[in-house]
């Protein structure tokens, strides 16, 4: 059994020297400052022994470096600490930086389908029955303006509550002159039930002033456009036969326009409405158009895994045409105050998240901690740090594995103990 101990040590400890680390003192609870042999390797310099032996990387005969001193700490800080030769760490190029306590913030960036504005969105149909006599606006993409001619209807019914109107409005005017108050009042009622079904059938203001003008039905009446917009959908020709409640025309207004943008799960920490966006056209690059963002939609996409944000962008000389694709920019409107560490600097193993600690004069310390959101470059740590510790940025995995290998030789040697003094 000690013999296979031995192996293991041995083995471990040429693992250690492979890649150029010291394991820093005893488990005892003094200091000793002695001054120690210490062999390298003539091709690697990086290999370092305490006692005589051969590179295992080459082969070659490891020669005494008379000039290197050593100052043990008997007494490491605890969890697997290591100590480094100073010419060592040099070699392997350990770099590290400062904590540091900074606004966090990040650029979420996509890619969007414009699509069109549901809000300012009308189809247009009309109430009653009749025939197409003129048609105004026939193609889809014409571009209309509010109160424009789309086209004139015959209808039998408005023609009948045109001439209804009219004797209602004869009968009231005579009555008012000749009749008792109580006939008068009848008269006048009877007339604003004839004008307020010509207002239900959609007939406008302007259309009834111009009926009392005349004093004449028209045989047709003009449906009008109820806003500015571009005409998207088309579905009436001249001299067609209409049905009360038929889709005639859809017209979009285009002056603002909506973005539907995916984001991935980790990125929504940073998603919030009121962020202002922005997007930039494959053919016309440079030309940023900036919006906001007015929906995060409450559920997840279950085969991409990500939630649809909704953002709305001015649209001037209508460039952001629906279904056209655009590279989106979210930026958050307020930063989160956080302890920050680069994120090159955190080892992941999966079940949990290590820095290496700079204690100085080539003491490390591996520390667990508790990572928040990632940033542009850094990665917030909720718990384990404070601001002003000084971490390894570069190099940290072979530091990390030589503490780990510390740790498993200090079990080892403790179990060898324990045989030693059974036996």
């Amino acid at each position: 059994m000690k013999t296979r101990q031995s192996m293991v040590v041995i083995l471990a400890l040429g693992v250690g020297f492979a890649i150029g680390i010291w394991m820093g003192g005893d488990q005892g609870t003094g200091h000793e400052t002695t001054e120690a042999a210490v062999h390298r390797c003539p091709m690697h310099p990086t290999v370092v022994s305490e006692r005589p032996g051969s590179c295992p990387i080459c082969g070659m005969d490891l020669v005494p470096d008379k000039t290197h001193t050593e100052t043990h700490d008997s007494k490491m800080e605890s969890g697997g600490g290591v100590k480094i030769d100073p010419g060592t760490v040099h070699n392997i190029g350990v770099k590290t930086a400062v904590v540091k306590r900074q606004p966090l913030a990040r650029t979420v960036r996509t890619v969007g389908r414009v699509d069109y504005d549901e809000t300012r969105m009308t189809d247009v149909n009309t109430k009653v029955t009749g025939w197409v006599e003129r048609l105004f606006v026939d193609y889809t993409g014409q571009m209309v303006e509010k109160g424009q001619p789309l086209l004139e209807i015959y209808s039998p019914e408005l023609v009948a509550a045109q001439e209804e109107y009219l004797t209602a409005l004869d009968y009231n005017r005579r009555l008012v002159e000749s009749a008792s108050g109580e006939i008068a009042a009848g008269a006048l009622d009877l007339l604003k039930s004839a004008r307020q079904r010509l207002l239900y059938w959609d007939i406008t203001e302007a259309q009834i002033a111009e009926l009392e003008r005349t004093r004449q039905a028209r045989r047709t009446m003009t449906i009008h456009s109820p806003q500015q917009g571009v005409v998207v959908h088309k579905d009436v020709f001249d001299g067609a036969h209409i049905e009360a409640g038929q889709h005639l025309y859809r017209i979009a207004d285009l002056s603002r326009v909506w973005v539907y943008a995916d984001i991935y799960e980790y990125e929504l920490p940073w998603i919030k409405m009121g962020q202002k966006a922005e997007v930039e056209l494959s053919y016309e690059p440079g030309k940023i158009f900036r919006g906001k963002v007015t929906y995060v939609y409450p559920f997840l996409e279950s085969k991409t895994r990500t939630v649809k944000v909704r953002m709305a962008f001015s649209n001037p000389g209508m460039k952001l045409k629906p279904e056209m694709y655009a590279n989106v920019k979210i930026k958050p409107v307020v930063s989160r105050n956080a302890v920050v560490v680069p994120t090159q600097a955190v080892i992941r193993s999966g079940e949990r998240n290590v820095v290496i600690l700079d204690l100085g004069e080539g003491r490390f310390l591996p520390r667990e901690v508790v990572l928040g959101v990632e940033a542009e470059g850094v990665t917030e740590a909720i718990k384990g740090l404070a601001e002003g510790e000084r971490i390894v940025t570069s190099a940290q995995f072979l530091i990390d594995s030589e503490s780990h290998l510390k740790a498993a030789l200090a079990t080892m040697g403790g179990h060898q103990s324990k045989a030693e003094h059974h036996h």
